[in-house]
């Protein structure tokens, strides 16, 4: 790890965006959102979700900010000591380390010693980070090494950033130790308790401890397009998507489909003439994200009713939460698009009014293609299977 990829990821998390911190920093976009994926990876630990068009920091990033802020804050003193130094040096964190142990130990030879280097090796890199700095860090004599003015000062700053670094990584290897034996599935957003899918992962969290007594089982939920990020990321090592489309990079298996329905206020009798177009301009339409495959199927059942024209004259109202949908279903006068199984057991449930055959949830299993996983993928797949 190196101190400019920790301030730039600093810089990401302070501005909530990737192309405002590069453009803070004079650094390419691609630049910045590498460095991003490099630290998370590092980390073990997803350090932004997206928020519309801003990147908000998640709860893991904002306990670990202050450490952050610490090495960005030391690194912006270590570049003060070079002169006309604008941008933190691009050094790593080991060379920072090697130096402040020869730095102490007052002899390269020593130190060499002591960081299993040969001592040619550790003067090449010490010269390095004295010309990365700008400024020149230990005098040399034949009785050892000493600390310049401004080498005395890098001392600390190098101390205060691998204490910094320390307490982040160490935060993160105790999450990696809890966590090396779980076994993360990332799922879509549940409808509710009474869902098919809340009942379907509440028996596979059953299932699992039996089949795996020693791997457990974490469930997280969020929409499709988070869960995708998140497999790419590892942050989950399996995804249940509402869609049977996803990543070619991946492999997956369809696990089952929902009918899906108009979902109206139970004062809409089912006895009236099921003409959809009339009811979608008479009533509002709640919508979920755009990024779910629910919104996706309900776009092209809006589609194929209703006239370009009349699609202008909706009235939509997206939410990113299927319980509120729900809510604006049968408590304010919405219709929705919703799995009619699912929303059927909801007590009494609201006026479902079944679509075409073709109009469906579908719910796939997707996994990195590798063995370790496929084999968990297909433990899932026989306990999501049966009955």
């Amino acid at each position: 790890m190196d101190l400019s990829t920790l301030c730039l990821v600093h810089s990401i998390l302070e501005e909530r965006g990737i192309r405002r911190a590069a453009a803070v920093a004079g650094r390419p976009a691609s630049s910045a959102s590498a460095a991003l994926r490099r630290v998370e990876a590092v980390l073990s630990v997803p350090l932004v979700r997206r928020d519309g068009q801003v990147l908000v920091p998640t709860l893991e990033a904002e306990a670990r900010l202050p450490r952050f802020a610490e090495i960005a804050s030391a690194a912006a003193a270590l570049t003060s000591l070079g002169q006309g130094r604008e941008r933190p040096p691009v050094l790593s964190l080991a060379a920072l380390s090697r130096f402040a142990a020869t730095a102490r130990a007052g002899s390269i030879n020593a130190a060499a010693k002591r960081l299993g280097l040969g001592q040619p090796q550790l003067t090449r890199q010490l010269s390095h980070l004295e010309a990365a700095v700008g400024a020149k860090l230990l005098d040399r004599s034949a009785a050892g090494i000493s600390c310049t003015p401004a080498g005395l000062e890098a001392l600390a700053l190098a101390e205060r950033i691998g204490a910094a670094w320390e307490s982040l990584s160490a935060a993160s290897g105790e999450r990696f130790r809890r966590s090396a034996a779980t076994w993360r599935l990332g799922t879509i957003i549940p409808f509710g308790h009474e869902s098919e899918i809340a009942a379907m992962l509440a028996r596979l969290a059953v299932e699992w401890r039996g089949a795996r007594p020693r791997q457990p089982l974490f469930l997280s939920s969020t929409t499709a397009d988070e869960l995708v990020s998140g497999l790419k990321t590892r942050r989950f090592d399996l995804i249940l998507l509402d869609t049977d489309h996803y990543p070619a990079e991946f492999d997956g298996s369809l696990i089952g489909r929902s009918q899906l329905a108009l979902a109206g206020p139970r004062a809409l009798e089912k006895t009236e003439p099921q003409d959809f177009a009339a009811l979608l301009h008479r009533y509002p339409v709640a919508v979920p994200s755009p990024r779910s495959g629910l919104r996706q199927m309900t776009d092209r059942f809006l589609e194929a009713t209703l006239s370009p024209a009349e699609r202008s004259r909706l009235t939509l109202v997206e939410v990113d939460s299927i319980p509120v949908i729900i809510n604006l279903v049968l408590d304010h006068g919405h219709l929705s698009v919703l799995p009619e199984h699912s929303v059927a057991n909801i007590n009494p449930p609201p006026t479902l009014l079944p679509l075409d055959a073709a109009y469906q949830q579908s719910l796939s299993l997707v996994w990195p293609r590798d063995a370790l996983s496929r084999q968990a993928a297909e433990t899932m797949i026989g306990l999501l299977s049966k009955p």
